[in-house]
């Protein structure tokens, strides 16, 4: 029988990884910026039209500006962590699902353990697998 498992994903930073993480957080944060920039622009223009409720056009809009801004916080918090982390330093970028057989005599917990894929530089370095402890 086949079965599906998760498995970790880690990288490994190093000067590019760091790099290109940096570079995807500034990215992101510019592009929620833009965004709200261009929600201000709507909410005036749409101000400016009679026949809508002008309180409900700026409490639909202010929200939808807070919420970025709030994203635009976190990234700014992750950017500060990132520069903190040394090279060397592994960090979990994600989670993938694996294909597993499993068979009649096959020790459950030592299956159901930890498995990670580890990344440097976008390439698979080591596969880690680490079965459950029994305390």
């Amino acid at each position: 029988m086949k079965i599906i498992k998760k498995v970790q994903v880690k990288q490994i930073i190093t000067e590019k990884s760091k790099k290109k993480l940096h570079d995807n957080f500034v990215h992101h944060k510019l592009r929620l910026e833009q965004e709200c920039q261009q929600l201000l622009f709507e909410q005036r223009k749409l101000q400016n039209k009679t026949g809508v409720s002008k309180q409900e056009i700026i409490d639909r809009f202010q929200q939808e500006i807070k919420n970025r801004k709030e994203k635009i916080k976190l990234i700014e918090f992750k950017i500060e962590q990132l520069d903190m982390l040394s090279l060397g330093s592994e960090i979990v970028e994600g989670e993938v699902e694996a294909l597993v057989e499993v068979e009649e005599g096959m020790h459950w917990h030592e299956f159901m353990g930890e498995q990670a894929i580890v990344l440097e530089d976008e390439v698979i370095i080591r596969i880690e697998e680490h079965g459950e402890k029994n305390d």
